[in-house]
């Protein structure tokens, strides 16, 4: 079994490790997908507003 601090200093130096293999985005990439994301809570955000106004309507329509 592992002592506490031996246990954090590996976790540490594992952490460093995975930390250097990331890459970051270019900015090309960041605004392509900035975009993707705008545009799909966009289309989402429409998508559950019309349902829920249709939803609403047949509501008063039937029980109205």
């Amino acid at each position: 079994m592992m002592r506490p601090v031996h246990a954090i200093g590996v976790h540490t130096i594992q952490t460093w490790d995975e930390l250097r293999k990331t890459v970051t985005p270019t900015t090309h990439e960041w605004l392509s997908w900035s975009l993707a994301a705008s545009t799909f809570v966009l289309a989402l955000m429409t998508f559950v507003s019309a349902t829920d106004w249709g939803l609403g309507r047949l509501v008063l329509t039937v029980f109205g």
